[in-house]
């Protein structure tokens, strides 16, 4: 199982396990983290399943499509060109066991 710590405001974090191959957006919605969306279903055609990837596990996520790119753009909350990414984008398991997350205060 692949674990995912979904770091919110005010110091409240939400822990989830999931199936390895299973995207972070829908691990999070699986499990009713608040704050994650995934309006789209996936698709990275919405941005509300924006996430703030902390530092000690960016190294292990896989390259940005360039539809990624261009939704990040349309987020809510600020974009931050390091450690934002659609949730919907990341799959769990392999280099990311485990990954830490902050959630926006918003998405929509």
């Amino acid at each position: 199982m692949s674990k995912v710590t979904f770091h919110h405001d005010g110091g409240l974090a939400e822990v989830v396990e999931a199936e390895p191959g299973i995207s972070l957006m829908r691990a999070a919605v699986h499990n009713g983290v608040r704050g994650i969306i995934g309006e789209c279903g996936g698709q990275a055609m919405c941005a509300t399943c924006h996430v703030y990837v902390r530092e000690p596990h960016l190294d292990a996520l896989p390259g940005m499509s360039e539809d990624e790119d261009e939704m990040l753009d349309c987020t809510v909350a600020p974009r931050d060109d390091r450690r934002s990414r659609l949730g919907c984008q990341i799959a769990l398991g392999g280099d990311l066991d485990e990954i830490e997350v902050d959630v926006p205060a918003g998405q929509v």
